[in-house]
């Protein structure tokens, strides 16, 4: 019997070698219409993210207020109401994701009531949900799972606070901001066995990590433990763990090579190391490639050879996936993903 792309790629991820190599994108990055029918049927597997889990501060009054500006943008306002005092932010829906204006941390006065956010927050399973996806989306598409972003990770990448803010504040408050990294962690360890009972397979932990702004040492003091933590309950129950490393790592290689992730996604060779080296550094984890960004403006015949060059440097090809996980020009992504498709049909295995 002919193996399912979602078979496909789950052989791949637990490091062996399925028919082919693996070709995936983000259901969001893949618009619905003829083409993707076609990719779907030569093997193109599409990845959707969800969550085995729901997040809910009982204790938190939350209210939305949505209003279009004077310039005709359609707006939400998210209100929290803590017994600290109000959080609030301010949000426009762009398509599948939104643009923040403003961020939950607005001064050094919200400290208390962001902490008493984090510590009110109880973890739901939401397990039939999950499942239901799975059946109903069917051996087409990869169902994730998501643990939140990392507990340092998390007031970095622009949930509670922008970057340049959490760099002032690291340099002034840094005390304040171990406090809801501390809060953060204990939530982070009451998701871990939520998901490892979930019913789905794999799971990124964070990402986005940008290793310009962390260092390597606070990579190695504030971000592996984590890692290694979860991927503790998760291995127990089977499941694998992997993170989205989408920047240049080149600093961060040999302390990536430490932690016991699985797999690393999104991992682009267009501005991080080449495969070849990736692999060498790091022998005994599944490498989950983002088909390199700045490719797609090349010619067709080069995206056609670029792929061909990235399998060559993956040899052998073991526990190695392509993907598409950032943006695609839009009057490029039918003609580079049908490029790269036949690029990973033409090789043998």
């Amino acid at each position: 019997m002919e193996l399912t792309p979602s078979q496909q790629v789950m052989i791949a991820l637990r490091g062996g070698m399925p028919d082919k190599i693996p070709f995936t994108v983000y259901s969001t990055l893949l618009p619905r219409c003829s083409s993707e029918r076609v990719l779907r049927n030569r093997g193109l597997c599409v990845v959707k993210m969800t969550a085995s889990y729901k997040l809910v501060q009982p204790n938190v009054k939350i209210e939305e207020r949505h209003y279009t500006d004077e310039s005709g943008r359609k707006l939400v306002r998210t209100i929290y109401t803590t017994p600290y005092g109000d959080l609030s932010t301010l949000h426009e829906p762009k398509g599948f994701t939104s643009w923040c204006h403003e961020h939950m941390f607005k001064s050094p006065d919200d400290y208390k009531a962001l902490l008493f956010y984090i510590q009110d927050t109880v973890v739901e399973p939401d397990y039939e949900n999950a499942a239901k996806m799975v059946e109903d989306l069917g051996g087409d598409f990869a169902v994730r799972d998501q643990l939140p972003l990392e507990p340092l990770q998390i007031f970095i990448s622009c949930h509670y606070m922008n970057m340049q803010e959490f760099c002032m504040q690291w340099m002034d408050n840094q005390d304040e901001i171990l406090k809801l990294y501390e809060a953060q962690s204990q939530l982070a360890r009451k998701i871990y066995p939520v998901v490892a009972d979930g019913p789905l397979e794999f799971c990124n932990y964070g990402g986005n990590v940008v290793p310009q702004i962390i260092g390597v040492d606070s990579f190695k003091k504030y971000f592996i433990p984590h890692y290694n933590e979860a991927a503790a309950v998760l291995h127990k129950k089977g499941k694998l763990i992997g993170s989205h490393f989408d920047d240049d790592n080149t600093m961060i290689m040999d302390a990536i090579g430490e932690t016991d992730l699985d797999y690393i996604e999104a991992y682009d060779p267009g501005i991080s190391p080449p495969v070849a080296e990736a692999r060498k550094v790091w022998p005994d984890k599944v490498l989950w490639l983002n088909y390199p960004s700045a490719w797609h403006v090349n010619p067709v015949e080069e995206v056609y050879t670029g792929a061909l060059k990235l399998i060559k440097e993956a040899d052998p090809c073991n526990g190695f996936l392509i993907g598409i996980t950032e943006d695609v020009p839009e009057n490029r992504w039918r003609e580079n993903f049908m490029a790269i498709m036949d690029a990973i049909n033409s090789t043998p295995h």
